[in-house]
């Protein structure tokens, strides 16, 4: 069976609503107008895409773009990420990159902290070097 969904998806969106069996009939598509900047334009225009995947009960909304079209394309890319995030949970892609970057982050931590130890050791040998004040010999 084919899916056809309304939108021109990427290939490795196709792949990944294929194999988490997400099926265009089980989503819900609307249509409103949006909301926050953008003033008249925005609060005129129904560019703003709302998505519900209908077994699982999730919803996307889209407003990134002026354009309908843009909005439905990304709503439908970030619903099925978001279906995949809720079925495989920690390893779903999305969940595998943020842990990624988490560690990377943490290296970069420990790195922070042996540099800084580095500097520390550095003044206090600085200050141990300094020659002694002889205070006596001021108040003679």
């Amino acid at each position: 069976m084919t899916q056809n969904f309304p939108v021109p998806l990427k290939q490795k969106s196709l792949k990944k609503a294929k194999k988490l069996d997400i099926h265009p009939e089980d989503i819900e598509e609307q249509f409103i107008r949006g909301g926050g900047h953008g003033g008249q334009k925005i609060n005129t225009s129904a560019s703003t895409v709302q998505l519900k995947h209908l077994p699982t009960g999730i919803e996307v909304r889209c407003q990134e773009h002026r354009e309908q079209a843009q909005n439905r394309m990304t709503a439908y890319r970030l619903l099925i990420d978001k279906i995949e995030d809720h079925v495989k949970g920690k390893k779903s892609e999305r969940a595998q990159k943020i842990y990624k970057l988490r560690k990377q982050k943490k290296r970069r931590s420990k790195r922070a902290k042996e540099k800084l130890r580095e500097i520390k050791k550095r003044r206090a040998e600085k200050i141990r070097r300094r020659k002694p004040v002889d205070l006596s010999d001021e108040f003679h």
